[in-house]
């Protein structure tokens, strides 16, 4: 298992006449929807595909409704999911609303085990994968 990377060339956008550099940037080889997902995790266990997709679909309605009420989600071994915002600041206290906050993100704070098999990712040049390079 390999994780893909292209090589990108960005400017600084903090400075404009700074010379540019190389970049990695992750490449994603395909998009696996949930129904292979199912598959997959029905193929390491006793349950079958549809059982396995109605679990996700489940486990993502609890997942949003506790998020939503203010709930912070610690899955196990494999990490937390918490809610984190942007917002236009105010002068005062009292000026802050809730029509302050622009934006609402989703974050996940993996778990040692999920981060410790990360640390140990290797990495390889997309275009290897064309040119059968390593």
């Amino acid at each position: 298992m390999s994780i893909f990377y292209n090589k990108v060339e960005r400017g600084n956008p903090q400075d404009k006449t700074a010379a540019k550099k190389w970049y990695p940037s992750l490449k994603s080889v395909r998009l696996v929807g949930e129904k292979e997902v199912a598959k997959l995790v029905a193929d390491e266990t006793t349950l079958n595909r549809k059982e396995v997709e109605m679990a996700l679909d489940q486990f993502q309605k609890i997942l949003l409704r506790l998020l939503l009420d203010s709930n912070s989600v610690k899955l196990g071994d494999w990490g937390t999911f918490r809610l984190t915002c942007t917002g236009e600041g105010a002068t005062t206290a009292p000026e802050l609303t809730a029509k302050n906050i622009k934006d609402l993100h989703l974050r996940f704070t993996p778990g040692a085990e999920i981060r410790n098999t990360l640390l140990g990712a290797t990495f390889l040049p997309a275009e290897s994968v064309l040119s059968g390079k390593k």
